[in-house]
């Protein structure tokens, strides 16, 4: 049966450091596995999002799960009928000081004021990283993740399953043929709202049994236990200090295929003018402008993209004369071309317009491939990922910017990403990086 294990930070931060300066003792994880041997998995979490993320890549025939870290026991209870064998931990830490000599991969699929500190301890011990979008919760952590897997060269993957999807890749492939011409400008949006206007409830309720409240916090400030859903297992997503609202639950997915067609680098400017977070929550109903430097696939100087969310569309000024009778859907993009628009709902395919111009063109529909299997076949030496931290880390500060833009409602602010700051405001620079909690620094991103 599972059991409640407690923390052993000392323990944990004394071979975290060994391992970040040691990296040549981890050798056997640093290359790619022969194709023959099975690959070791473990993950961080065992229900929800993790569950989806361990069950495909432990279908792979070439897998073998080990073990799971779980915070919350009841979701691990599940996981041993379907995987008797597997070790469940309650402290991550504990798990990798134990298990990291018989691993090979890991997958992170906790909330994602987690996904950096978890992610970046797994690959400081060798291990191939499937890191769920978006990579990190801050900007800074999106950098030295991608940073630390191109200098040990490891295998690593964002769980963006759509960037594999056959609509996705073709699109992209429509874009960078040049069927609409070069683009003028780009529109995306999603219709979900993880947000909240209400106040933080003044209460503190009872932690339930087999619940870790202190390492389900992790890198976060203490405060008490909320029940009622408050933040687990799925509301932390509207929470400033746990998620990254809906632009960094749905933009990794959405603005994926725009970023790769596009071949887009960090942004210029970027400008949001919806309402500001308030102090503790995420609001809804954003609209972010960003501004790109010019690349092949689109006309310059500067290209144009803005995100919309809740109940924010791109104006009917826009769409209606590309569109027609034609209704947006719920989540997706729209490209303006020089020779026409494309329109690509979310995980469908894309739509020439207009229409009648479009009706002989005979678009290349490409196949979908399993992202989690990429994943793993790369860790086993045969071919490589496509959503690699090198692709998903900028593509994710992006995505974080616009988050960051949001307290500045109305104000244009200019992005130095060799920098990693903004020209002449300080109060936006401080929420690029933020500091872990006393006992919680990781090497390489403390």
């Amino acid at each position: 049966m599972p059991h409640i294990l407690t923390t052993n930070r000392r323990g944990f931060l004394k071979q975290a450091a060994v391992a970040a300066i040691a990296a040549p003792a981890f050798i056997r994880n640093l290359t790619a596995a022969p194709p023959s041997e099975v690959v070791r998995h473990a993950s961080f979490g065992a229900s929800g999002m993790a569950g989806a993320d361990l069950g495909q890549i432990a279908s792979h025939a070439k897998v073998k799960l080990v073990c799971v870290a779980e915070v919350d026991l009841e979701r691990a209870a599940g996981l041993k009928k379907s995987h008797p064998d597997v070790r469940v931990y309650q402290d991550w830490r504990e798990m990798l000081d134990k298990e990291s000599k018989n691993l090979d991969s890991v997958n992170v699929s906790t909330p994602d004021h987690m996904h950096a500190p978890m992610g970046m301890s797994a690959m400081q011990r060798g291990l191939a990283v499937y890191g769920q979008k978006p990579l990190t919760h801050d900007v800074y952590e999106s950098r030295r993740l991608a940073e630390y897997a191109a200098e040990k060269k490891l295998v690593t993957q964002m769980g963006i399953q759509c960037h594999s999807g056959g609509a996705y890749r073709t699109a992209a492939d429509v874009i960078q043929s040049g069927a609409i011409g070069k683009v003028k400008a780009v529109h995306t949006w999603s219709s979900k709202k993880w947000g909240d206007e209400g106040e933080l409830p003044k209460r503190e309720d009872a932690v339930p049994a087999n619940f870790n409240w202190d390492l389900w916090l992790g890198v976060a400030a203490q405060r008490p236990f909320i029940g009622g859903g408050y933040y687990h297992p799925g509301n932390w997503r509207k929470r400033l200090d746990f998620g990254t609202g809906t632009f960094g639950d749905m933009g990794c997915h959405i603005f994926d295929p725009v970023f790769k067609a596009l071949e887009l680098t960090a942004p210029l400017t970027v400008r949001s003018m919806g309402k500001a977070p308030n102090a503790t929550n995420w609001a809804n109903d954003a609209v972010v402008h960003f501004t790109y430097p010019e690349t092949k696939h689109t006309v310059g100087p500067v290209i144009p993209i803005t995100w919309y969310d809740g109940d924010q569309r791109p104006p009917t000024d826009v769409t209606g004369p590309i569109l027609g009778k034609r209704g947006l859907p719920d989540q997706g993009s729209l490209f303006l071309g020089e020779k026409g628009a494309m329109l690509l709902p979310h995980e469908a395919m894309p739509i020439l317009l207009p229409e009648e111009q479009f009706k002989d063109s005979k678009r290349p529909a490409l196949p979908g491939l399993n992202h989690w299997h990429q994943f793993v076949d790369a860790v086993r030496g045969e071919g490589a990922t496509s959503a690699h931290f090198g692709y998903a880390g900028p593509l994710t500060e992006s995505i974080l910017l616009g988050g960051v833009a949001t307290y500045f409602p109305e104000q244009s602010l200019v992005w130095n990403a060799a920098e990693l700051k903004f020209k002449d405001l300080p109060k936006a620079d401080g929420l690029i990086r933020r500091a872990y909690r006393a006992g919680w620094a990781v090497p390489s991103l403390a």
